[in-house]
């Protein structure tokens, strides 16, 4: 492990993620016990999710969105969907309101493609509940980096690129930190710590802190 600065941060240099052989499967089996917990208990929330988004708004009830998973290989993210439909052909012309420090991600406090019942699922990451099936599917953990787009990989540079060492997560060290109101470089910074500490103890804090960032909605938007 060595140290290198990144736009004036520094950031720490990672070759392989600190969980394999054993440990790898120390982290699959919490991300299908948790996953599994998550999706079981919550399944009436689930149920009257999908009811409230398709009586209020034109649309699926979920969306898939193509992510850049572990090694740079494509895969599908599920939510529930929080926007209008065809809500994604309007990024381009809402591009100069990003409110993301550095530009790499798309943000907005206030996105008027958000829909009522959007908004409430967002306050709470209600809409993030599906993403538990890609959690057992083998496309996510639990607990890691931001799923990327493609779009973003691209402005990637090489620090950043580190990040596709390990499966993303549904939540991780950054998104429990701040979310959204922490910068491009802090949330990159963050994710490499993650990887090169990683401890199953680690994995079980972040969790509970997620719950915890929730329920306050901290930087949910």
């Amino acid at each position: 492990m060595q140290m290198r600065p990144v736009s004036g941060l520094p950031l720490i240099h990672v070759e392989k993620p600190k969980y394999k052989g054993a440990k790898r499967f120390e982290k699959r089996l919490f991300d299908i016990v948790f996953a599994s917990a998550v999706l079981l208990s919550g399944l009436p929330l689930l149920i009257g999710v999908a009811i409230a988004i398709k009586v209020t708004s034109r649309g699926s009830v979920s969306y898939r969105s193509e992510r850049i998973g572990i090694n740079g290989q494509p895969f599908h993210m599920i939510k529930f969907r929080t926007l209008l439909d065809g809500a994604d052909k309007l990024v381009d012309k809402l591009v100069g309101l990003n409110e993301s420090e550095g530009g790499v991600l798309f943000k907005m406090k206030s996105d008027p493609r958000v829909t009522p019942v959007g908004r409430i699922l967002r306050k709470y990451s209600i809409d993030e509940l599906p993403q538990f099936l890609n959690v057992l599917t083998r496309d996510m953990s639990v607990v890691g980096p931001r799923p990327p787009l493609a779009r973003e990989v691209k402005t990637y540079d090489d620090s950043a690129r580190r990040r596709l060492l390990v499966k993303p997560g549904i939540t991780g060290l950054w998104q429990v930190s701040g979310r959204s109101d922490l910068s491009w470089e802090d949330s990159v910074r963050l994710d490499l710590f993650y990887i090169e500490n990683w401890s199953m103890v680690g994995d079980l804090l972040i969790a509970l802190r997620t719950l915890k960032a929730v329920f306050g909605h901290s930087g949910a938007y």
